[in-house]
């Protein structure tokens, strides 16, 4: 079943309302690529020496990036999603517009008031984002994807854990329940991942025979949560570099069955290949991470930048486009975009590894990732503002 492209209701209908809110993917993406424009420079003006808001720190970056820009992506498909799975309305109109108004909340909190508020705002948009979820899915009998539900739990549960580390109610290392969140995150990619890019593949790149072995991708599943888990809890790091690279192994092996090489053709594909490329990476350098070989951060940044953004794009690209009624053709502006965070991880990589030149490094990554989203809102402002150009509901 398509994750990417998901077909709209069969019977159109007028749903009411500014297009804007008539389905899950158009306010959150476009908060999502907005906040990703503007905060990153932000913190890069704050790490360069710039006079900027006291709490715009390293941490409110690891965390805004996470559970601001990251899961407001993740709603917003999934809500998209949600609709196809089950028939059934995922919020739109007014109740969509609430949440997406609690989600920007958030934000303003975290910057500006007062840390207890900050944390009850911010800690409350998963809740109250996939109680409806939740719904749609147990009314229509789906179990399959209802273990989304239990990962956007657990992800709430990580959100509590940083604020209680952050604010000194806890004595654990606030990054700790930030590296959960970014695994967790990794673990549905993987799990969505498998579904579609095989058949994306298959469908975008005649001739190609992408390998799917329910076998295979279990075990790559299973090496990808264990080696999380385990990281994230902080255990021995021989345990966890033995697991990472386990994990990098099975999932390049899982990979190279797709036939990324035979994709580069068409961008919309091999966004997706090259993306999920930097899982298995990741792994590898989150394993000689434990040594000292590199700093964690490439591993982290590898991580969070190279497979969860590099997959963001292009799923907000493919599924606008699809959910708009236009056309699954990316144009030069997708391209750009996408060679844009792909240039930005590895400059972003260059400045963990090379200390020494990492503010330079930061600036430049930070401006390929601003005028990658820059161009994003550019192309689909007018796309995800409007109603479908074929007419239909969505």
């Amino acid at each position: 079943m398509s994750l990417l492209t998901i077909e709209e209701a069969r019977t159109p209908r007028d749903a009411g309302g500014p297009a804007l809110f008539a389905l899950g993917f158009r306010p959150f993406y476009l908060l999502a690529a907005a906040f990703a424009a503007l905060s990153v420079p932000l913190w890069v003006a704050a790490q360069a020496g710039l006079r900027m808001p006291a709490r715009i720190d390293m941490l409110w970056h690891m965390h805004e990036m996470v559970y601001g820009f990251v899961l407001a992506v993740v709603i917003g498909f999934l809500y998209t999603a949600g609709r196809n799975w089950t028939g059934l309305w995922t919020p739109r109109g007014k109740q969509l517009a609430a949440i997406a108004g609690v989600w920007l909340a958030g934000r303003v909190a975290m910057l500006a008031a007062p840390p207890l508020l900050a944390v009850l705002v911010d800690v409350a948009f998963l809740p109250v984002a996939g109680y409806p979820l939740y719904r749609v899915l147990k009314e229509s009998g789906n179990r399959r994807n209802m273990f989304l539900i239990v990962l956007l739990g657990l992800l709430t549960l990580s959100n509590v854990l940083y604020h209680a580390a952050a604010q000194g109610w806890l004595a654990v290392d606030p990054l700790r329940p930030v590296h959960a969140a970014i695994m967790l995150v990794v673990v549905i990619e993987v799990v969505i991942g498998g579904r579609v890019i095989p058949m994306f593949t298959a469908n975008g790149v005649p001739g190609t025979k992408p390998v799917q072995d329910a076998r295979r991708d279990k075990i790559a599943l299973g090496f990808t949560a264990v080696a999380g888990l385990v990281w994230a809890c902080g255990l021995p790091a021989p345990m966890v570099a033995g697991f990472a690279l386990s994990a990098a192994a099975a999932q390049g092996l899982r990979l190279i069955g797709w036939q990324p090489w035979r994709t580069w053709r068409n961008p919309l594909v091999w966004i997706l290949h090259i993306s999920y490329a930097w899982i298995p990476l990741g792994f590898v350098l989150l394993a000689l991470a434990q040594f000292g070989v590199v700093a964690l951060s490439a591993a982290v940044h590898v991580l969070a930048v190279g497979a969860l953004a590099g997959l963001i794009a292009g799923m907000i690209t493919r599924t606008a486009l699809g959910h708009t009624g236009r056309p699954l053709k990316a144009g030069r502006g997708e391209t750009l975009m996408y060679t844009l965070v792909q240039a930005a991880v590895v400059v972003r990589f260059a400045a963990a590894i090379l200390p020494d030149a990492r503010t330079p490094l930061l600036v430049l990554a930070a401006a390929c990732w601003s005028t990658a989203f820059v161009t994003y809102l550019s192309i689909y402002l007018p796309y995800l503002t409007a109603p479908r150009a074929d007419g239909r509901e969505g």
